[in-house]
Parts: C-alpha cells; structure tokens; sequence
C-alpha cells in the first residue's frame, strides 16, 4: 500500500504547545490502529520556518531539503512534548502575497507529493490554510495564539502557559513592589484582544487591568490610583495589554517599522511607559513599568498546553485520516471537535478578519477598570 504524505507546520510567532501538537499529530497518522480501518498509510514531514519552508523548497540532486523539510517519526518527536517553541521553527511568511509566490508554493507543494497539510497558527496561518482549501489543496489548522484571539474555539495553544508566565512575574515584581512601596505598570501582549492581560491580571491580583476592548481615560486611572494611595493601599500592580487605547492619544506604536512585511503588523508598545510617566508626573507614588514582552512565549509548556497540545495533534490526524480537510480543529464547551475554517477566519464588512475578543459586558467593569466581581454565567477561560 502506497503511503500518502502529510505535511505539519507551525505559523507565525513560538509558544508554548507547538511541539505537542506536532508530537501527537505525528503519532497519530503513524499509529497502526488508527490507520487500519480506513486503509491508509502515511509518512510525515516537517514544514521548516512555517509557510516559508513550502515558498523556499530548494531540492537537491537527492531530493533532499534539510534546511525545509524534516522527515518526522515516533522516535523522533518523542520527547517534543516536554519543549516549548517550536522544533520545526517558525516565521511570518504570506506564500500567497503575490502571484509568483503562490505558484512556487503550489508547484512545491506537488513537489513535495503532500497529500494533506496540518498547519498550526492563528489568524494569520489560518487565513493562509483557508486560501489554500479554496484552491484545492487538502489541509487542516490546530489553532494557536496566546491572544486567544481566533474564532471558532474556546482555546488556543499557548495561552494557559502565558497566562502563568504573566501571574508568575507578577509575583516577583510584588516583593520588590510592597518593598519599595511602588507601583509597577505591567504590559502584557495582546493586540487586539484582552484575554491575556485579563485573565493574567486576575491571576496575579493586579489592581487594575486595562485591555483593548475598553479605550481607557489617563485621568481616571490616576484618579483610581491616587484614592487607592490616600486609602491605605502601600503598593499596587497595574496590568496593560500591549494594544490598549487612550482616550486622547489613541494606540500605542513601539516604531514605525512593521513587525513583518507580510502581514503588515505594526509593532505595539509603549502603553505602560505612557501610564508610568502620567503617575510619576503626580508624584503621589513612586513607579515602574515593565513589559514583559516575549517572556509570555517561552519556556516548557503547562500541563494545560500539555494536553491541549496532545489532543489538538490527535484530533488533527483524525481529520486527515477522515478527509475532513478544509477545518480546523477547536474546544467547544469542553469538548474536542472542528469548524469549517470559513467559521475561523471570517471578514466583516470591510474586509478584516473578525477576532475572538474580550466580552465586555459579562467579563469587565467599565468603570473601575477591573474585571467584574459577578461570576455566575461566565465562561471559564
């Protein structure tokens, strides 16, 4: 039986999850038992530096790629579980941006013999795995951000491990803070969506946490914090999410230069420097900010990043072995299934993808800059 040749990459920036998901993914289209009811075989490859490793394919007289392609079997991918990035390395490459690209990627994808590709990203990866099902290649997404902004699922790879990371460094930054009698302004990663910085404000007990959703008035945060100083409180944690909105000054730019040329993200940052300076300019309180930056991507997966990896990798492999290309798949009310990627990466009406945001309503007082101390009905991150 002739063994049809699946292909798994990782998409745009490294967490936490990545690698347990290629694990179990890899496992699971080379287990026997799996594969003897539908009466197929395969082989796995791994896709180097993302979609790029598909758009630079550059065979040698072997046939060989090693600096794109990586044959992948159990014994290899064992222990990837235990790491955090991304064995296969990543990049943020569009190989659909211009006409050329997206007949060299085609025509190595024939190369290549790929029979069906399991492409792990978020938004943007998966936009690219959509545009590829519309032109008739074979593909399946595993959902990852640690903005746990994409739709269609409930969760995302990386971000139960950012989460502790940002509970984690808040801790330190405690005892130097009630130390010193300070505030620290903690920014935390999150563009469009306030996930991260909420749920990681909530676990490190910030004071106040201000996200994307809510565009935040300088004057009341000092108006907050300057009541919490005159009643008592001896130190105090603020947590901000990169992408953050002032009243006046809008967004928040770290520098003019675009974080990829592909995909065209500006780079963000600044935000808890702009609030540090406002508190410092009152003198009511000693502060620091501190941006946490791509701490919030590294380091060994958490349990949970773990075995959404594993079952993220598995259900994947199922879809393959089922050809039920063109989804991605998701957790839904605990449960592991899949959506039509048509469902994950929908546009509005101007043509922007819609994003899997903060529900403001249900998660976070407007007034206080805090997330809301009513629970009943919510759903748990």
């Amino acid at each position: 039986m002739k063994k049809e040749r699946v292909g798994i990459l990782t998409g745009g920036g490294d967490c936490a999850g990545l690698n347990p998901a290629i694990k179990w993914a890899t496992k699971g289209l080379l287990d026997e038992e799996l594969c003897r009811g539908c009466g197929r075989k395969f082989e796995v490859v791994g896709i180097r530096n993302g979609w790029g490793g598909l758009l630079n394919y550059n065979p040698g007289k072997n046939g060989a790629d090693p600096d794109n392609i990586q044959p992948l079997d159990a014994a290899m991918v064992r222990t990837w579980d235990r790491l955090g990035g991304t064995n296969l390395y990543s990049s943020r490459t569009d190989p659909l941006k211009t006409p050329d690209r997206e007949k060299k990627t085609i025509e190595n994808i024939e190369k290549l013999k790929l029979d069906a590709i399991i492409a792990i990203g978020g938004e943007d990866t998966q936009s690219v795995s959509h545009a590829l099902v519309q032109r008739g290649i074979p593909v399946v997404g595993i959902p990852k951000t640690i903005d746990k902004d994409l739709m269609g699922t409930d969760y995302s790879l990386g971000f139960a491990t950012a989460v502790e990371v940002i509970m984690q460094e808040i801790g330190r930054l405690r005892t130097t803070a009630g130390s010193h009698k300070r505030i620290f302004v903690v920014e935390t990663m999150g563009r469009h969506a306030g996930h991260l910085s909420l749920q990681g404000g909530i676990a490190g007990g910030a004071c106040m946490i201000l996200i994307p959703e809510v565009v935040f008035d300088i004057n009341r945060v000092l108006q907050i914090m300057e009541n919490r100083k005159k009643n008592g409180a001896r130190y105090d944690i603020l947590v901000v999410a990169e992408g953050a909105l002032e009243k006046k000054r809008g967004e928040f730019k770290d520098t003019d230069k675009h974080l990829d040329v592909d995909f065209g993200h500006v780079t963000l940052g600044g935000v808890a420097k702009f609030i540090s300076n406002s508190i410092a300019k009152e003198k009511f309180a000693e502060v620091r900010s501190v941006s946490l930056s791509h701490l919030q991507r590294g380091g060994e997966p958490s349990q949970v990043d773990v075995r959404m990896g594993r079952a993220f990798g598995l259900a994947a492999a199922e879809l393959v072995i089922q050809r039920k290309y063109g989804n991605m798949v998701n957790l839904r009310n605990n449960l592991i299934s899949f959506v039509p990627l048509t469902d994950a990466i929908r546009k509005d009406n101007h043509g922007k993808t819609i994003l899997n945001l903060v529900d403001v309503e249900l998660e976070y007082d407007t007034e206080r800059y805090i997330a809301k101390r009513q629970s009943l009905g919510m759903k748990m991150n």
